[in-house]
């Protein structure tokens, strides 16, 4: 009875465990980046940046307009002389007061001009944004799949070596091999489960990696779909790197926003060279007040008091301290270094299209000339495993190809993931999506 009680127990905590593993979310590279896309606080901080862009904006184009001010002033003055008639005096004024730049050399139509481009450059920079996120999540997600394939490759490994090794014991008891042949199973059997451990404390550390980049809770559990790829993907046939590259000039946002940069600082010059020009301002406005004993009441000296005023001020810049003259010419140079930066943003964007397409071809190479290599190497494993149960191999030729294979089969794991990283990488640069069999 006690035993059935324990067995039942038994299976209802397995049913529970198996409930949980399976209610735990698992995540697909897809949902990984719009997660990261909807949630990092760096993106939310670059659109919060466009946004103030805007409202600079907006205030740049109410700069054109009249500007209208309403003012009321009261004031209590004491006359302390014993000569005065009278010791207090009360004052008000009223008065409302428009103003409006006619001409200041363009300034302020040159800062609107420049104002949307650089809310187009704002724009520019959460792309920009979005995009360094989704390259380090598919590196991240990368790095993953890679490890949890190496946890698997690190437990069947170590799974051959215990086989071994009980096989070695029981060739033991019949007298085929010896201790010390006993012992060297023993300890690649200890070796791999070793590995093992190495393996799944990788696997812990990247999908740390890309929790944090997930900017997940950590109460938050991170487990992945690990998806079978082919080799129609892995070996995916790629443009010429030329043509990538010239894809890549029109769809990347830094190159757009380089170039969009220099135009902005041209417009920082005009606005500097602005203030040679002479400026002209409308002013008008109405006002009124009283004054205590002026002889009238205050009612009536509202009335009497009320005015109206209309001007125009002309400014000209005669000698300005060599202001203007140093404001133009560092925005000059200002300009200059923008289109520096946009020359080294295509020359990086040159760099970074180039090495992933070179790493990508040769990862391709690689996969290629891997897997014929783990072939071999697992026929020359299995081949020497039945030469060593019948005396034809020694125990050191049994181990080295086993461990000939483990490393054919890490190092087709290490092409494979090299091969996808890249590729998507460059799916990143042409503008094209992920691909859907992650």
């Amino acid at each position: 009875m006690i035993r059935k009680l324990l067995i039942g127990c038994a299976a209802l905590l397995g049913w529970q465990l198996a409930t949980a593993q399976d209610s735990v979310k698992r995540w697909t590279l897809r949902e990984c980046l719009d997660y990261a896309l909807e949630n990092n606080i760096s993106l939310q901080q670059s659109r919060n940046d466009q946004l103030s862009g805007l409202e600079d904006t907006k205030q740049a184009q109410a700069a054109l307009l009249p500007s209208l001010t309403a003012s009321a002033t009261q004031g209590y003055t004491n006359y302390p002389s014993t000569n005065a008639t009278d010791r207090n005096s009360y004052t008000a004024t009223y008065g409302v007061e428009a103003g409006m730049t006619l001409y200041n050399g363009g300034k302020l139509r040159t800062t609107v001009k420049r104002q949307k481009v650089q809310n187009r450059i704002d724009e520019l920079t959460v792309e920009e944004t979005a995009n360094d996120i989704r390259i380090a999540i598919i590196e991240a997600y990368m790095q993953c799949l890679y490890a949890m394939e190496s946890v698997t490759v690190s437990r069947s490994t170590a799974e051959t070596s215990k086989a071994q090794r009980d096989r070695a014991e029981a060739m033991l008891q019949a007298g085929s091999i010896n201790k010390v042949d006993l012992a060297q199973f023993e300890s690649q059997y200890a070796s791999d489960e070793y590995q093992v451990v190495v393996a799944l404390t990788t696997l812990d550390n990247c999908k740390l990696r890309l929790k944090q980049l997930l900017e997940l809770d950590i109460t938050d559990e991170l487990e992945l779909t690990c998806p079978e790829v082919g080799d129609p993907i892995i070996l995916a046939q790629l443009p010429a790197k030329t043509e990538i590259y010239a894809t890549a000039l029109e769809t990347m946002p830094e190159i757009a926003r380089g170039e969009l940069s220099v135009e902005a600082a041209d417009l920082e010059v005009r606005e500097a060279k602005a203030g040679f020009l002479p400026s002209l301002s409308l002013s008008a406005g109405i006002g009124s007040g009283y004054l205590s004993g002026g002889g009238y009441e205050s009612g009536s000296q509202v009335w009497n008091r009320f005015n109206e005023n209309v001007g125009l001020t002309l400014s000209i810049p005669i000698f300005s301290n060599r202001k203007n003259r140093t404001a133009t010419n560092k925005a000059r140079l200002a300009a200059d270094n923008s289109r520096l930066t946009w020359l080294d943003l295509k020359k990086t964007l040159l760099e970074e299209v180039e090495g992933a397409y070179l790493d990508a071809v040769s990862a391709q190479s690689q996969y290629v000339a891997a897997t014929e290599k783990e072939r071999f190497a697992r026929q020359s494993y299995e081949l020497t495993s039945e030469q060593f149960a019948v005396g034809m191999k020694n125990t050191v030729e049994v181990l080295t190809a086993q461990n000939d294979l483990t490393t054919a089969r890490q190092e087709v794991l290490q092409a494979k993931y090299m091969a996808l990283l890249n590729i998507e990488l460059l799916n990143i640069y042409q503008g094209r999506d992920t691909n859907a069999a992650y």
